[in-house]
This record gives C-alpha cells, sequence and structure tokens, in this order.
C-alpha cells in the first residue's frame, strides 16, 4: 500500500477510482503489505478516510503472514512461543491473537525475537533483542524494506534495524515478508487463485516484483514510491509491465472491462 495507493498520510491520485474500477470488474484483491506497523483496522480506518470501504480479509500485514507462518510452523507445540517483538500495534496484536505470549524489556527465555517497523525504537527494546538473539531466540524479521516512502521523502525502514541487530548479534533474521514468496503464497490461498491468474501490484523491485517472481505472479510496478524508471533498466529481474500510477492501470481495467 506504501508507495502504491499512498504517500505517509496522503493518498495518491486515482486511489478512490482504483477500488470503484475493481468492485465494478467483481476482481478479488488482497492488500498485502510489508507494512507491519499497522493493524488491519487500522489499515481499513485510513482507506474509510480516504473514501474508500474493504473487508478485514482483503488485508495481509506482514505482522500477520509472521504470526500465521510462526503458527503453523510450531504446530504440534502445546506450550505457547515466547516473544520479544520489536513492532508497533500490528505485529503485537497479530502475534497475541495467533496465541504467542509476549514477554517485556530486559526479560529472558524468549523463544523468538521478531523484528517489525517500530516509530519507537529505543536501545532499551534493541539491548533486550540482542540478549535474547544472543541467548539462542530465532530471529525473525517481518520484513526487509531498508527504506520507506513518507510525504516528506525516503525513511529508514525495518531493515534498516534488522541491520543494525545481525551487526550486534552475528545473526542473520529469518526474513517472511517480500521478497519471499510466503506472504504472496497466503494471499492466493484466501483469493483461492491461480499463481499465474493473478497479478502483483507494487512499487519496489527489490520486494514486491522479486517477491512476484519468486511466487509465480506476473508483475506490475508503479512508479509512485521506491523504484524508478532508471532502476528497471538496471535490475537484473523485471516487471511483466511498468505503469506510471494506479490511475493508468484503472484506466486498462475500465478499457478491458468494456471490451476495448
Amino acid at each position: 500500500m506504501d508507495g502504491v495507493l499512498w504517500e505517509g498520510d496522503r493518498a495518491l491520485p486515482g486511489l478512490v477510482e482504483l477500488f470503484e474500477a475493481l468492485r465494478r470488474r467483481a476482481l478479488p484483491f488482497v492488500l498485502a503489505t510489508n507494512n507491519a506497523s499497522r493493524t488491519p483496522e487500522q489499515y481499513l480506518a485510513k482507506l474509510a478516510g480516504f473514501g474508500v470501504t474493504i473487508t478485514r480479509a482483503e488485508v495481509l500485514t506482514s505482522a500477520q503472514a509472521t504470526a500465521l507462518y510462526l503458527r503453523h510452523e510450531r504446530n504440534g507445540h502445546n506450550a505457547p512461543a515466547r516473544v520479544f517483538a520489536i513492532g508497533d500495534d500490528g505485529l503485537r496484536q497479530a502475534l497475541t491473537e495467533a496465541g504467542f505470549e509476549l514477554v517485556g524489556l530486559y526479560e529472558g527465555g524468549a523463544d523468538y525475537v521478531i523484528c517489525g517497523m517500530d516509530r519507537g525504537l529505543s536501545w532499551d527494546k534493541l539491548a533486550t533483542a540482542t540478549l535474547n538473539i544472543r541467548a539462542g531466540a530465532r530471529f525473525v524479521g517481518t520484513n526487509p524494506d531498508r527504506s520507506f516512502p513518507t510525504e516528506r521523502g525516503l525513511t529508514h525502514g525495518n531493515g534498516a534495524i534488522l541491520a543494525a541487530l545481525q551487526a550486534a548479534t552475528d545473526v542473520a533474521p529469518v526474513v517472511i515478508g517480500k521478497p519471499e514468496p510466503i506472504m504472496y503464497q497466503q494471499a492466493l490461498l484466501r483469493l483461492q487463485t491461480d499463481p499465474a491468474a493473478t497479478l502483483a501490484i507494487g512499487d519496489r523491485l527489490d520486494t514486491d516484483i522479486l517477491g512476484a517472481i519468486r511466487a509465480g505472479l506476473p508483475s506490475l510496478l508503479v512508479l509512485t514510491g521506491i523504484s524508478t524508471a532508471a532502476d528497471v533498466a538496471r535490475s537484473e529481474y523485471q516487471p511483466n509491465w511498468v505503469l506510471p500510477d494506479i490511475r493508468a492501470f484503472t484506466q486498462l481495467l475500465l478499457e478491458e472491462g468494456t471490451g476495448d
């Protein structure tokens, strides 16, 4: 959603018209975002503020994807796993809904350290994560995005936090979000669609597009976020299509719908 539908709290042009076209064509969709900071309910409220109504089932965050992946991984374990989480409401809600026990600052004995985007990041959080990883906790990142688009420009993303923890522990994280195929595969299960007949739309070559390639989905890059036309020209992997923005995509949807 970030860089495709909006920048920070500013909707990108054509947002409302895109969803109107999707509903008109009766095309199912899942908004699969690497941003783990918001809850699905917060995304619903944000879109409602832009004049768009969606359902909770039409949102899949990397926090939800991480919780679902780890719950399946722990299938058969009786005791709930203990987790130290660096992250905002979206990650904490997803983990508690999946039955994980959250541990506090400077508590040890975590089975997992899970790191997502955290606007309240502190020395104490990084220290607690470092201590638990060094004690054997499995290090998991919701997503690897090194930068994050806002209305003020690009800022650091979760990948920068993962890099700091990796430097402090010499342990590389297991990453769940794009460009790993896991989140796209979960979205396909929700949609009940075939990969070859499902389009992935994103603004980043290194996450959205590479993840689509790994999951076997055709992909469309819009040039309103991170990656530029120059980046596409230099890239070793390519989207199937490149368009300037979602308005151009909506126009194609409407033309196809009329048979033009």
